[in-house]
């Protein structure tokens, strides 16, 4: 097949098919191959396909992988079975990418954060109380309730073998950071001044990262559909998958999943409670962000 330009495709939509192609190969094609298959150029397909959908190809691929990765050690796989299971061709290859992609080194995901030193603090703010922890290697969660004592559970519970130390007077950098912009969400000042977040240490597939990517774009005071979402990321007939995603954020306020609501307007579900999420609405758009 020959290469086209980029104004012309072989299909109504090649960026589309290489991700099913993506999906169904093992191992990944090239770049240049992919690019072939569906009548684009490699550079092309490479700019385009990480617009719409948030990675290179590379990166996709990747990800595909680890999804299947994570299965794998939740099922209790060895690290080394799991490896092969998921398409990889050595251990190696897993670490490479497994900070990025799993938050954690591959057995410590699997034995419930075993090893993983978490610290953490709780505040108060209008919606009740929010608990924000952090790593070795960024932001883990930011939860809200209505007691420090559910919110300590409901950690223990996601990192159960985890090392929790709790942190209050001269909070560390990072929870300090975090406690600011969280206090910044409730009196209209603007969040882009304070201190840059730390990096982000979630478990996730390429398609919820997507989705949460998307999610930080609303401006605070607007809310926007699950269909919305699905077809900013190029995904239209996604908009269950997307309240999956926003179901599955572990992240309060940072990444904004409240802003999302049904077709017809109507406020929707949300993980914290939708007495919580109709109240921080109606403050975002009495006090939108200046």
């Amino acid at each position: 097949m020959h290469t086209k330009s980029p104004g012309v495709a072989s299909t109504p939509d090649p960026l589309a098919q290489a991700r099913d192609i993506l999906d169904r190969s093992d191992p990944a094609p090239s770049l240049s191959a992919l690019a072939k298959c569906v009548g684009l150029s490699p550079a092309w397909l490479q700019r385009r396909f990480r617009q719409r959908f948030g990675v290179s190809p590379a990166e996709y691929a990747r990800a595909h992988r680890f999804g299947e990765f994570k299965r794998a050690l939740r099922n209790g796989s060895a690290v080394t079975d799991a490896v092969y299971a998921a398409g990889f061709g050595s251990d190696s290859r897993v670490y490479e990418h497994s900070d990025r992609l799993l938050g954690m080194p591959p057995a410590r995901y699997r034995d419930g954060g075993a090893g993983v030193a978490i610290r953490y603090t709780t505040v108060r703010c209008p919606l009740g109380r929010v608990l924000i922890a952090v790593t070795t290697r960024g932001l883990c969660a930011v939860t809200l309730g209505d007691d420090d004592a559910s919110l300590c559970t409901a950690l223990r519970k996601e990192f159960p073998h985890a090392t929790l130390t709790r942190v209050d007077a001269g909070r560390d950098e990072w929870l300090a950071n975090v406690v600011e912009r969280v206090a910044r969400q409730f009196d209209g000042r603007d969040a882009a001044n304070v201190a840059k977040l730390p990096p982000l240490d979630v478990t996730a597939s390429a398609f919820q990262w997507r989705v949460w990517e998307a999610l930080t774009r609303i401006p605070a005071g607007e809310t926007r559909s699950y269909a919305d979402i699905a077809r900013a990321i190029g995904e239209p007939g996604a908009a269950r998958a997307v309240g999956r995603a926003c179901g599955s954020n572990k992240l309060a306020l940072i990444v904004p999943c409240h802003r999302v609501v049904r077709a017809d307007g109507s406020i929707g579900g949300w993980r914290w409670g939708v007495a919580r999420k109709q109240k921080l609405l109606a403050r975002e758009r009495s006090h939108p962000a200046r």
